[in-house]
């Protein structure tokens, strides 16, 4: 059994933020934190105040977190990035919404003393005998770095009663270890309070404050003695000042926070049988569909994360074709138009939807990835809308000749004609490279259409291209960046083209460029395109379906790699830490090719290399951050794992940014989760000269001074599947649905031409939906069963104010 909490976030836009360069613009950017640790780095939007990201990210995450940052950055080439401000939103807040946040939130301003983090371990206790208030300060974890060399000289102050003591001081480190006891007399009444404060020590200027803890001595008495980690909070005793609210803009926000109890997979193995048997069962003449049913009364903000449990779920068990088709059959069995199928947000069309993001990123890089980084390094300057046609000077610097509209007009039709064809080109050769999966289900489409539509037969590829081009390649070539095609958003003209480029593909797929014509008469120079890009599709459409396989391959609709298909792979730069000086990354790091797959982490000199190591995954400890103080880098991961003489062993890899740094630690965790051996503590730091850099401590293989993060990871489409995990989330969806399932039975029940028996409000329910509602029962009472008791919290921690 676990317990994790996901947490949805889309960072959609923002408005009226300050302008912070000299150009009266701005370079903005958002950093996403978790309880202050840097997590996620969107793109930069050059030169704008109102910058549009719609990035969308999915995280697993310990439940005991506290808060979500998104800071708001203004990138600077030639010096520190500028804070324009940012939004706050801690765990409580998401738990009153479990349908989710949404909308736009003011940016606050960013003050120091309340940018705190970490958490210090205490011991309190209350002698009696000789009314005594005794305080030890052991350690402190994760504290914030507050100097240049990316740590902290930090120091606690206590105070209470009107006395204040003070420990020594610790340099350079963010996880300092004290040891050391504080004695109080003990107030009549013991009304006051106890401050612990944590500070970095400064040699000029003021100390910067790192956090502090209160406590309420009263009771403490009774309690004797509490030891425990306490987190660190902001001195709120400051007032203030409201001149920075609503001017440093606002960002609009999606955030979702679902907290899930995934129990052991046979406790779902009766909901996914019951639902495998409702997609082989297929449709039965005269009975409402379970399907059916679930696609009636799932909202339409539900229905695409419902979509993708059920396409995973069914892609595990080997019967996504099989639930694709029962979904082409009941959607194509209502009353519909042949040039207009699946255009609704059915859960036929965002199953289908999900099916080619979980099975195709590959297939899509492959046929969109050059004509996309041709119109990205190309730049070229292309409009066809004579209302939009910047006209330009052209010639030499001594002969100027001011081109025409009619010029640009066609310099534009002839590049974005020369990119349509080369990505047609790459559409119609890639019907071997597209994956066997996905030529089956749209085997399948093909043919029902076919069926229904027999006297319409360009329906059948209005529907196949229905999804392929306006569901995946379109969006695709619109925004590049949310389909991992780039890695920075476009400016503003290169994504006027692939605006201009994704229209034109979406005409081709509605097969009928004339009706896009009617709408935009500026279209008309592309007609001919268009036309030739049709009898190009359709071809390309008829070998996709008519291409036969293998008939092992074609009965196999699971999503299950080999275990040797690479996960992830990539350039690292390998550190070593040889000597006592501070560490040189550019002179210490070697640059290697690095190759994750389910069974080992290899590196070579270069790809498709020799390799020069190889680390089995059963082998891997742990895969956690390195403080930036130990390389100078904010971005270096280590790798702790088994050498090859059973010694415990370190490789420390520096990656470009916070996004890949994350990637990687993520599907290596993924890789790991399973492994029994897996570390529960670690050093952020590295073992230089004769101590550890992190907590100064001796002993190389002590204990580690901070807990790993195993349970911390992004979550991408190529995830290996988690059956328990998707069977989880369906039913705490189902549950939720069974008063509407039932109402919507008899709804549907009433419309339909029953002979015998009830009909409406009061006729039994069929079998299946019956059963559906025992086994969420039976599941429910799983759920009661494995809730443990809530340990007692100790007093110490109840007296924390």
């Amino acid at each position: 059994m676990a317990r994790r909490s996901a947490l949805s976030i889309r960072i959609v836009e923002g408005r009226n933020l300050p302008a912070k360069d000299i150009t009266g613009s701005s370079d903005p950017y958002c950093i996403v934190k978790i309880d202050d640790e840097a997590i996620i780095r969107t793109a930069t939007v050059w030169k704008t105040l109102s910058p549009f990201w719609g990035e969308e990210y999915e995280l697993c995450l310990q439940p005991t977190f506290h808060s979500v940052s998104i800071y708001v950055m203004d990138e600077d080439a030639l010096s520190r990035d500028d804070i324009i401000g940012k939004v706050c939103i801690t765990r409580d807040t998401l738990a009153e919404h479990p349908k989710g946040f949404s909308g736009w939130v003011n940016l606050s301003e960013v003050d120091p003393d309340e940018e705190v983090q970490g958490e210090i371990h205490l011991r309190v206790e209350v002698l009696g005998s000789q009314r005594l208030l005794c305080c030890t300060v052991l350690e402190a974890r994760d504290l914030a770095r507050r100097d240049r060399n990316g740590a902290s000289d930090p120091f606690v102050r206590l105070r209470y009663n009107g006395k204040a003591q003070e420990s020594t001081v610790v340099k350079k480190s963010c996880y300092p270890r004290w040891n050391e006891s504080f004695e109080f007399e003990l107030a009549e009444p013991a009304g006051e309070k106890l401050c612990v404060e944590v500070w970095d020590w400064d040699l000029v200027g003021r100390n910067d404050f790192l956090g502090k803890v209160v406590f309420s001595v009263q009771g403490l008495e009774a309690a004797g003695q509490e030891e425990g980690w306490f987190r660190l909070r902001p001195d709120k005793s400051k007032p203030k000042e409201d001149e920075f609210r609503g001017s440093l803009g606002a960002l609009q926000l999606e955030v979702r926070l679902r907290d899930e109890t995934v129990l052991p997979p046979p406790c779902y193995q009766p909901l996914v049988q019951l639902l495998c048997q409702e997609v082989k069962s297929g449709c039965q003449g005269g009975q409402v569909h379970l399907v059916t049913l679930l696609d009636e009364t799932t909202t339409a903000e539900r229905r695409q994360e419902v979509a993708i449990n059920l396409v995973k779920l069914f892609l595990g068990q080997g019967l996504v074709k099989e639930f694709l088709d029962l979904l082409f059959e009941l959607e194509l069995a209502k009353p519909c138009e042949p040039n207009t199928l699946f255009r609704s947000n059915s859960l036929a069309s965002k199953s289908m939807e999900s099916f080619l993001k979980v099975t195709g990123m590959p297939y899509l890089h492959t046929v969109l990835g050059r004509t996309i980084t041709r119109v990205f390094e190309e730049k070229k300057y292309v409009e066809l809308d004579p209302g939009k046609v910047e006209v330009k000077d052209v010639g030499c610097s001594g002969l100027h000749r001011v081109q025409t509209e009619g010029e640009v007009i066609e310099q534009g039709r002839q590049q974005l004609q020369s990119y349509l064809g080369e990505l047609l080109d790459a559409i119609a050769q890639s019907a071997p490279a597209c994956p066997p999966v996905i030529r089956a289900v749209f085997r399948q489409l093909f043919r029902r259409v076919e069926e229904r539509f027999p006297q319409h037969q360009h329906a059948r590829f209005v529907a196949v291209t229905s999804f392929l081009c306006l569901r995946f390649f379109s969006p695709a070539v619109m925004t590049p960046k949310l389909f991992h095609l780039r890695e920075t958003h476009a400016d503003a003209r290169t994504s006027r083209t692939l605006l201009l480029l994704a229209k034109a593909v979406q005409m081709v797929g509605n097969m009928e460029p004339a009706a896009g014509r009617a709408k935009e008469a500026w279209l008309a120079p592309l007609l001919p395109a268009l036309q030739q890009g049709i009898a190009r599709l359709k071809g390309f459409i008829t070998r996709l379906v008519g291409m036969e396989e293998e008939k092992e391959e074609e009965g196999n609709g699971q999503l299950l790699p080999p275990p040797s298909a690479v996960v992830k792979e990539g350039p690292l730069f390998m550190h070593k830490t040889r000597g006592k000086g501070p560490l040189l990354a550019a002179a210490a790091a070697k640059k290697l090719h690095f190759c994750l797959t389910g069974e080992t982490l290899s590196f070579s000199k270069s790809p498709g290399a020799q390799h020069s190591g190889t680390i089995p995954l059963a082998d891997i400890l742990a895969a956690e951050k390195v403080e930036e103080k130990s390389f100078g880098s904010s971005h270096v991961m280590q790798v702790v794992y088994v050498g090859a003489g059973g010694q415990q062993e370190t490789a420390y890899l520096q990656c470009k940014c916070v996004n890949e740094l994350h990637q990687w630690l993520s599907a290596l965790r993924k890789a790991c989760g399973s492994n029994p051996r897996v570390l529960r503590d670690y050093h952020p730091g590295v073992f230089r000269g004769d101590k550890w850099s992190c907590c100064h401590q001796r002993e190389r293989t002590g204990l580690g001074c901070d807990r790993t993060r195993h349970g911390v990871t992004l979550q991408d489409w190529s995830d290996p599947l988690d059956p328990a995990a998707e069977a989880q989330r369906l039913f705490q969806h189902l549950w939720g649905l069974q008063g509407a399932l039932r109402e919507k039975y008899w709804e549907l029940l009433e419309l339909e031409d029953a002979p015998n028996g009830p009909r409406g409000e009061g006729a039994p329910l069929p079998a299946g939906l019956s059963r559906l509602f025992e086994v969420l029962g039976e599941l429910e009472g799983c759920h009661r069963l494995a809730q443990p008791p809530s340990p007692p919290t100790p007093a110490l921690l109840q007296l924390q104010t």
